[in-house]
C-alpha cells in the first residue's frame, strides 16, 4: 500500500512540475497576438488533461490547484492568482463533466476548458473591474479558447495514447 502512495505522489508530482515548466516557457514568450493581451496557449493544461483522463478528476484537480498556487507564487501576484484560480476551477468542473458523459472528445472536452477557462477570468475582470464591458473581450477569447483546447486537446490525447498507464 505504501509503495502505491509513494508512486502516486512522484507521478503527481512529475506532472505538476511539467506544468510549471510549461507554464514558465509560456511565460517567457512573447505575445501571440499582441493586439488581444492576455491570450496564451495554455499549455499547462496538457498536464491536468492528461491527468484528467489517465487518472481523473481528483487527481487532475490535485495537479491542477497545486501548479495555479505555485506559479502565482513564481510568476504572478495576488490578482493573476485570482484569476487562474477562477479560470482553472471553472475549466476542470466542466472538463471533468463532459469527460464523464463519454460523448465528447478529449479534444471537444479540451475546447471547453479553454474557453470556460477564460470565461472563469472574464467574469473575475469583471467583479474587480465592477463592469460588463469587459465580457465583449469574450468573442476574442473564446476563439483563442477553441484554438488552444484544440492545441492542447490534441497532445494531451497522443500523450494518453502513447504514454503506458501506470498503476497508482
Amino acid at each position: 500500500m505504501r509503495n502505491n502512495s509513494v508512486k502516486r505522489l512522484v507521478f503527481l508530482a512529475t506532472c505538476t512540475s511539467i506544468a510549471i515548466v510549461l507554464s514558465y516557457i509560456e511565460f517567457l514568450l512573447p505575445p501571440i497576438f499582441a493586439a488581444v493581451p492576455g491570450i496564451k496557449i495554455g499549455l499547462a493544461n496538457v498536464a491536468v488533461l492528461f491527468v484528467l483522463y489517465r487518472y481523473g478528476v481528483r487527481y487532475a484537480a490535485t495537479v491542477s490547484a497545486v501548479r495555479v498556487v505555485l506559479v502565482a507564487m513564481l510568476f504572478g501576484n495576488p490578482m493573476t492568482f485570482a484569476y487562474s484560480v477562477a479560470g482553472a476551477a471553472l475549466s476542470l468542473v466542466v472538463m471533468a463533466l463532459l469527460r464523464a458523459s463519454g460523448k465528447f472528445s478529449s479534444v471537444g472536452v479540451s475546447i471547453a476548458g479553454g474557453v470556460l477557462h477564460n470565461l472563469g477570468q472574464i467574469l473575475v475582470a469583471m467583479a474587480v473591474l465592477e463592469t460588463l464591458e469587459v465580457g465583449y473581450y469574450m468573442i476574442a477569447l473564446t476563439i483563442s479558447g477553441t484554438v488552444s483546447g484544440i492545441v492542447v486537446g490534441l497532445i494531451g490525447a497522443f500523450l494518453v495514447k502513447r504514454i503506458p498507464m501506470g498503476k497508482m
